[in-house]
Protein backbone atom coordinates (compact mmCIF):
# COMPACT_ATOMS: atom_id res chain seq x y z
CA UNK A 1 0.00 0.00 0.00
CA UNK A 2 1.31 3.27 -0.84
CA UNK A 3 1.29 6.35 1.40
CA UNK A 4 -1.85 8.13 2.22
CA UNK A 5 -2.16 10.94 -0.47
CA UNK A 6 1.08 9.35 -2.53
CA UNK A 7 -0.57 7.34 -5.33
CA UNK A 8 0.07 8.38 -8.67
CA UNK A 9 -3.11 7.43 -10.55
CA UNK A 10 -5.94 10.12 -10.28
CA UNK A 11 -8.36 9.91 -6.82
CA UNK A 12 -11.80 8.88 -8.25
CA UNK A 13 -14.11 11.18 -6.42
CA UNK A 14 -18.28 11.12 -6.06
CA UNK A 15 -19.60 14.47 -4.73
CA UNK A 16 -22.57 14.01 -2.70
CA UNK A 17 -24.23 17.93 -2.17
CA UNK A 18 -22.82 18.57 -5.37
CA UNK A 19 -25.22 21.16 -6.19
CA UNK A 20 -24.64 23.35 -3.12
CA UNK A 21 -22.53 26.10 -2.25
CA UNK A 22 -19.34 22.99 -0.77
CA UNK A 23 -20.26 20.84 -3.62
CA UNK A 24 -19.70 23.69 -6.22
CA UNK A 25 -16.82 24.60 -4.93
CA UNK A 26 -15.29 21.51 -4.10
CA UNK A 27 -16.14 20.42 -8.48
CA UNK A 28 -14.55 23.94 -9.48
CA UNK A 29 -11.19 23.32 -7.44
CA UNK A 30 -11.05 19.33 -8.24
CA UNK A 31 -11.56 20.17 -11.72
CA UNK A 32 -8.36 22.14 -12.38
CA UNK A 33 -6.65 19.44 -10.54
CA UNK A 34 -5.45 16.37 -12.57
CA UNK A 35 -4.71 14.58 -9.64
CA UNK A 36 -8.40 13.91 -9.19
CA UNK A 37 -11.57 12.00 -11.27
CA UNK A 38 -15.10 13.33 -10.28
CA UNK A 39 -17.24 10.09 -11.64
CA UNK A 40 -20.26 11.52 -10.20
CA UNK A 41 -22.20 14.27 -9.07
CA UNK A 42 -25.53 13.45 -6.40
CA UNK A 43 -28.11 15.85 -5.51
CA UNK A 44 -31.09 16.01 -5.90
CA UNK A 45 -32.14 19.16 -7.34
CA UNK A 46 -31.43 19.79 -11.66
CA UNK A 47 -27.67 19.62 -12.71
CA UNK A 48 -26.19 22.52 -12.36
CA UNK A 49 -23.03 21.53 -14.94
CA UNK A 50 -21.78 18.97 -16.79
CA UNK A 51 -20.69 15.65 -15.78
CA UNK A 52 -23.24 12.56 -14.58
CA UNK A 53 -25.26 13.68 -12.04
CA UNK A 54 -27.77 11.30 -10.07
CA UNK A 55 -30.30 12.13 -7.40
CA UNK A 56 -29.10 9.39 -5.54
CA UNK A 57 -25.84 8.31 -3.84
CA UNK A 58 -26.77 4.78 -4.08
CA UNK A 59 -26.12 4.92 -8.00
CA UNK A 60 -22.85 6.37 -7.77
CA UNK A 61 -20.72 5.13 -4.86
CA UNK A 62 -18.67 2.05 -6.02
CA UNK A 63 -15.87 0.46 -4.56
CA UNK A 64 -12.06 2.15 -4.81
CA UNK A 65 -13.92 5.88 -4.87
CA UNK A 66 -13.68 8.69 -2.54
CA UNK A 67 -16.70 10.28 -1.47
CA UNK A 68 -17.05 13.79 -0.69
CA UNK A 69 -20.68 14.95 1.02
CA UNK A 70 -21.54 18.14 2.25
CA UNK A 71 -25.09 17.66 2.50
CA UNK A 72 -27.81 16.77 5.26
CA UNK A 73 -27.47 14.97 8.39
CA UNK A 74 -29.47 12.26 7.56
CA UNK A 75 -28.13 11.74 4.43
CA UNK A 76 -24.44 11.86 5.82
CA UNK A 77 -25.15 8.62 7.66
CA UNK A 78 -26.63 7.35 4.80
CA UNK A 79 -23.85 7.79 2.61
CA UNK A 80 -21.26 6.55 5.50
CA UNK A 81 -23.23 2.86 5.89
CA UNK A 82 -23.08 3.21 1.29
CA UNK A 83 -19.79 3.43 1.87
CA UNK A 84 -19.04 0.84 4.87
CA UNK A 85 -20.24 -1.49 2.56
CA UNK A 86 -19.14 -1.17 -0.65
CA UNK A 87 -15.39 0.01 0.51
CA UNK A 88 -15.31 3.58 -1.09
CA UNK A 89 -13.55 6.05 1.32
CA UNK A 90 -15.30 9.08 2.75
CA UNK A 91 -14.79 12.53 3.63
CA UNK A 92 -17.48 14.39 5.65
CA UNK A 93 -17.78 17.97 6.13
CA UNK A 94 -22.03 18.05 7.19
CA UNK A 95 -22.52 19.81 10.40
CA UNK A 96 -25.69 19.88 12.23
CA UNK A 97 -25.72 16.26 13.47
CA UNK A 98 -26.92 14.80 16.42
CA UNK A 99 -24.41 12.70 18.70
CA UNK A 100 -26.32 9.66 17.67
CA UNK A 101 -25.76 10.21 13.97
CA UNK A 102 -22.34 11.23 14.46
CA UNK A 103 -21.48 7.80 16.03
CA UNK A 104 -23.67 6.39 12.96
CA UNK A 105 -21.09 8.14 10.61
CA UNK A 106 -17.65 6.69 13.06
CA UNK A 107 -19.05 3.50 12.96
CA UNK A 108 -18.08 3.26 9.07
CA UNK A 109 -14.57 3.58 10.27
CA UNK A 110 -14.82 0.14 11.28
CA UNK A 111 -14.83 -0.83 7.38
CA UNK A 112 -13.42 2.06 5.36
CA UNK A 113 -11.37 5.19 6.00
CA UNK A 114 -13.74 8.17 7.08
CA UNK A 115 -12.49 11.41 7.66
CA UNK A 116 -15.02 13.76 9.72
CA UNK A 117 -14.76 17.55 9.97
CA UNK A 118 -16.56 20.75 10.99
CA UNK A 119 -14.66 22.67 8.72
CA UNK A 120 -11.72 22.00 5.97
CA UNK A 121 -9.93 25.35 6.03
CA UNK A 122 -6.38 24.07 6.86
CA UNK A 123 -5.74 27.69 8.75
CA UNK A 124 -8.18 26.30 11.31
CA UNK A 125 -6.26 23.41 12.10
CA UNK A 126 -3.22 25.75 12.71
CA UNK A 127 -6.26 27.98 14.70
CA UNK A 128 -6.70 25.23 17.01
CA UNK A 129 -3.18 24.43 17.63
CA UNK A 130 -2.64 28.17 18.20
CA UNK A 131 -5.49 27.75 21.03
CA UNK A 132 -4.05 24.56 22.36
CA UNK A 133 -0.40 26.56 23.01
CA UNK A 134 -2.66 29.27 24.18
CA UNK A 135 -4.57 27.48 26.93
CA UNK A 136 -1.37 25.87 28.51
CA UNK A 137 -0.14 29.10 28.63
CA UNK A 138 -3.08 31.02 30.13
CA UNK A 139 -4.66 28.88 32.30
CA UNK A 140 -6.88 31.03 34.48
CA UNK A 141 -8.12 33.13 31.70
CA UNK A 142 -11.65 33.27 30.82
CA UNK A 143 -12.29 32.11 27.30
CA UNK A 144 -15.28 33.25 24.91
CA UNK A 145 -16.06 32.37 21.22
CA UNK A 146 -17.50 34.61 18.36
CA UNK A 147 -18.63 32.89 15.17
CA UNK A 148 -19.89 35.06 12.05
CA UNK A 149 -21.32 33.61 9.24
CA UNK A 150 -23.42 34.00 6.23
CA UNK A 151 -27.74 34.44 6.93
CA UNK A 152 -28.36 31.27 4.98
CA UNK A 153 -26.95 29.22 7.05
CA UNK A 154 -29.15 26.44 9.01
CA UNK A 155 -27.40 25.49 12.20
CA UNK A 156 -26.02 27.12 15.06
CA UNK A 157 -23.96 27.62 16.41
CA UNK A 158 -21.11 26.35 13.75
CA UNK A 159 -19.52 23.22 14.08
CA UNK A 160 -16.33 25.12 14.24
CA UNK A 161 -17.25 26.94 17.29
CA UNK A 162 -18.36 23.96 18.72
CA UNK A 163 -15.26 22.58 18.16
CA UNK A 164 -13.16 25.14 19.81
CA UNK A 165 -15.34 25.29 22.79
CA UNK A 166 -15.01 21.92 23.26
CA UNK A 167 -11.18 22.06 22.80
CA UNK A 168 -11.62 24.47 25.37
CA UNK A 169 -13.28 22.14 27.69
CA UNK A 170 -11.35 19.49 27.38
CA UNK A 171 -8.23 21.25 27.99
CA UNK A 172 -9.99 22.97 31.30
CA UNK A 173 -11.32 19.34 32.64
CA UNK A 174 -14.80 20.93 32.51
CA UNK A 175 -18.08 18.87 30.96
CA UNK A 176 -20.61 20.54 28.43
CA UNK A 177 -22.62 22.13 31.27
CA UNK A 178 -19.58 24.76 30.84
CA UNK A 179 -21.06 26.11 27.96
CA UNK A 180 -22.93 28.94 27.70
CA UNK A 181 -24.76 30.24 24.18
CA UNK A 182 -24.92 33.39 24.45
CA UNK A 183 -26.29 35.90 27.60
CA UNK A 184 -29.57 37.59 28.78
CA UNK A 185 -30.96 39.11 31.58
CA UNK A 186 -29.44 39.64 35.05
CA UNK A 187 -27.43 36.55 34.95
CA UNK A 188 -24.74 37.53 37.92
CA UNK A 189 -21.09 37.63 37.48
CA UNK A 190 -19.53 35.30 34.87
CA UNK A 191 -18.93 31.91 36.99
CA UNK A 192 -15.08 30.80 35.86
CA UNK A 193 -15.64 27.80 34.80
CA UNK A 194 -17.71 28.81 31.59
CA UNK A 195 -16.94 29.27 28.40
CA UNK A 196 -19.43 31.60 26.23
CA UNK A 197 -20.16 30.83 22.97
CA UNK A 198 -21.78 33.52 20.50
CA UNK A 199 -23.16 33.44 16.50
CA UNK A 200 -23.59 36.16 14.31
CA UNK A 201 -25.74 35.84 11.05
CA UNK A 202 -25.61 38.33 8.39
CA UNK A 203 -25.14 39.44 4.32
CA UNK A 204 -22.80 36.83 2.62
CA UNK A 205 -20.04 36.30 5.34
CA UNK A 206 -17.97 33.02 4.78
CA UNK A 207 -16.89 31.90 7.58
CA UNK A 208 -14.87 34.16 10.77
CA UNK A 209 -14.22 32.19 13.99
CA UNK A 210 -12.52 34.27 16.92
CA UNK A 211 -11.41 32.91 20.22
CA UNK A 212 -11.17 35.35 23.12
CA UNK A 213 -8.95 35.05 26.28
CA UNK A 214 -9.68 37.70 28.73
CA UNK A 215 -6.99 37.86 31.65
CA UNK A 216 -6.58 40.33 34.49
CA UNK A 217 -5.75 43.65 32.42
CA UNK A 218 -5.30 42.19 28.78
CA UNK A 219 -7.14 40.43 26.26
CA UNK A 220 -5.56 37.87 23.60
CA UNK A 221 -7.65 37.23 20.05
CA UNK A 222 -6.73 34.72 17.94
CA UNK A 223 -8.69 35.02 14.99
CA UNK A 224 -9.62 32.66 11.42
CA UNK A 225 -11.38 34.67 8.37
CA UNK A 226 -12.17 32.73 5.48
CA UNK A 227 -12.76 34.91 2.60
CA UNK A 228 -13.55 32.16 -0.19
CA UNK A 229 -14.94 28.90 -0.04
CA UNK A 230 -12.04 27.64 -2.18
CA UNK A 231 -10.35 27.44 0.86
CA UNK A 232 -12.33 24.47 2.47
CA UNK A 233 -12.21 23.05 -1.31
CA UNK A 234 -8.94 22.84 -1.24
CA UNK A 235 -8.90 21.28 2.02
CA UNK A 236 -11.81 19.12 1.37
CA UNK A 237 -9.45 17.46 -1.70
CA UNK A 238 -6.03 17.19 0.54
CA UNK A 239 -8.83 14.97 2.86
CA UNK A 240 -9.37 13.14 -0.27
CA UNK A 241 -6.25 12.55 -1.41
CA UNK A 242 -5.25 11.41 2.01
CA UNK A 243 -8.20 8.82 3.16
CA UNK A 244 -7.56 7.58 -1.06
CA UNK A 245 -4.49 4.96 0.79
CA UNK A 246 -5.73 5.25 3.97
CA UNK A 247 -6.20 1.97 5.90
CA UNK A 248 -10.30 1.86 7.59
CA UNK A 249 -10.15 4.12 10.94
CA UNK A 250 -11.58 7.19 11.78
CA UNK A 251 -9.69 10.25 10.52
CA UNK A 252 -9.57 13.96 11.27
CA UNK A 253 -7.83 17.10 8.98
CA UNK A 254 -5.21 17.23 12.12
CA UNK A 255 -4.29 13.53 10.38
CA UNK A 256 -3.84 15.26 6.70
CA UNK A 257 -1.54 18.05 8.18
CA UNK A 258 1.87 18.08 9.06
CA UNK A 259 2.32 17.78 12.61
CA UNK A 260 4.38 20.54 14.03
CA UNK A 261 7.83 20.04 14.96
CA UNK A 262 8.83 18.77 18.40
Amino acid sequence: MTAPGQRGDPVRLVLVGAAGRMGRAVAEAAGGDTAFRIEAFVDQGAATGPGRWVPDAGEAIVAGSVVIEFSAPAASVRVAGLCAERGAALVSGTTGLTGEQEALVQAAASRTPVLRAANFSLGVVALRRAVAAALAALPGWDVEIVERHHRRKADSPSGTALALARQVLAARGWGEQALRHGRQGHLGPRPDAEVGVHALRGGGLVGDHTVVLAGPGEWLELRHVAQDRGAFAHGALAAARFVADAPAGFYTLEDVVTPPAG
